[in-house]
């Protein structure tokens, strides 16, 4: 059905309007001033000198501007970019064949820079370190070593698990920077600046309130604009105001922390069907039919940082805020109720 409704060009239309909003130049960046101060700099000295930059890897929870970042580099340092992700280069001649294409200067990205192979890990190492890429020629007694000459290139990686990373590869960036969650004031600079380049109308009040709903995420705050200008659009009068903005997340189910349906799934199975715990990863996953990598990587990253969860040696806990957001009596409380009830 929907590749009867949807036509390709609608298609190509929304990946053009999501590639517009994403910033080009450093001056274009809000939130993460340590991260960019550090950028700056960098970018700075090397095109003083005349070298490649050197390998950076970001970390951080998904949708705050990793493969964003990436490209800006890329745009300041006026070199190319070639963007690949760990699962898609299977072998190491995959990755021969994209290191051996890069010119001088060439930036290659690679999202979830965890999830390569060891065999493929082996061959980067060289290449990072020396500029160098070692084959191995021939089979048996008579296989050799062969070592291709690299140009200089700069390697960006990036991923969600750091932990994951093993620390041979971990050593071999020059930098590394954690994207921490964004703040009130930048997400309101980011949905000011997407509404403006999609040429939606919206008073401050609608981008304070659809700023304060994104989990601290610009490609969330992205996602809910789109979705409350379709609102705006069909519902009222087309211009985006408080009003507007809270009665389109109600129909999307997301509440004024941002929260949604799966949020407070998650916070419910915890408290109703594990007294709140503690009670494992995988267990909260399976009651709620969700995989363990989404639960971890998507929902309880937000959740910790509103102090909704605590992350204990036996599992996960529900702290007294999650209850108290979800209407619930903490169990200290209920405890009281029920011996009065008795009394």
């Amino acid at each position: 059905m929907e590749e009867r409704i949807v036509s390709p060009r609608a298609r190509e239309e929304e990946r053009q309007a999501e590639h517009t909003l994403r910033p080009q130049r450093l001056s274009e960046l809000y939130g993460q001033e340590k991260v960019l101060s550090n950028l700056r700099v960098a970018i700075a000295a090397a095109k003083a000198r005349g070298e490649t930059l050197d390998h950076i890897l970001f970390y951080g929870p998904p949708g705050l501007g990793k493969t964003t970042l990436a490209h800006v580099i890329a745009n300041e340092m006026g070199v190319a970019i070639r963007v690949t992700a760990g699962p898609a280069i299977e072998r190491a001649g995959d990755l021969a064949a994209i290191l051996t294409n890069l010119q001088r200067g060439d930036i290659l990205f690679i999202d979830e820079v965890h999830r390569l192979n060891r065999a493929v890990e082996e061959v980067l190492y060289p290449a990072m370190e020396d500029f160098a890429l070692d084959l191995v020629v021939g089979k048996g007694p008579g296989a050799r070593t062969l070592r291709l000459r690299l140009p200089p290139f700069t390697l960006i990686g990036a991923t969600t698990r750091l932990a994951l990373l093993t620390s041979p590869l971990r050593d071999r960036f020059g930098a590394t920077f954690r994207l921490d969650f964004y703040s009130l004031d930048a997400m309101e600079q980011i949905v000011r600046r997407s509404a403006r380049i999609l040429g939606v109308a919206i008073d401050e009040s609608g981008i304070r309130e659809i700023a304060r709903r994104s989990r601290g995420t610009p490609r969330v705050a992205n996602r809910l604009l789109k979705r409350v200008r379709d609102y705006a659009q069909v519902m009222a009068d087309g211009v985006i105001t408080a009003e507007v903005a809270c009665a389109a997340m109600r129909m999307l189910e997301v509440d004024e922390l941002g929260l949604d349906e799966v949020d407070r799934r998650v916070l419910r199975t915890i408290i109703e069907k594990f007294d709140g715990g503690p009670v494992g990863l995988a267990t909260i996953a399976a009651a709620t039919s969700e995989e363990v990598d989404t639960v971890e990587d998507v929902y309880e990253p937000y959740l910790l940082q509103l102090g909704f969860l605590q992350r204990t040696p036996r599992g996960r806990v529900a702290t007294r805020l999650a209850y108290e957001h979800l209407g619930l009596p903490y169990p200290e409380e209920r405890f009281e109720a029920q011996q009065r009830t008795l009394w």
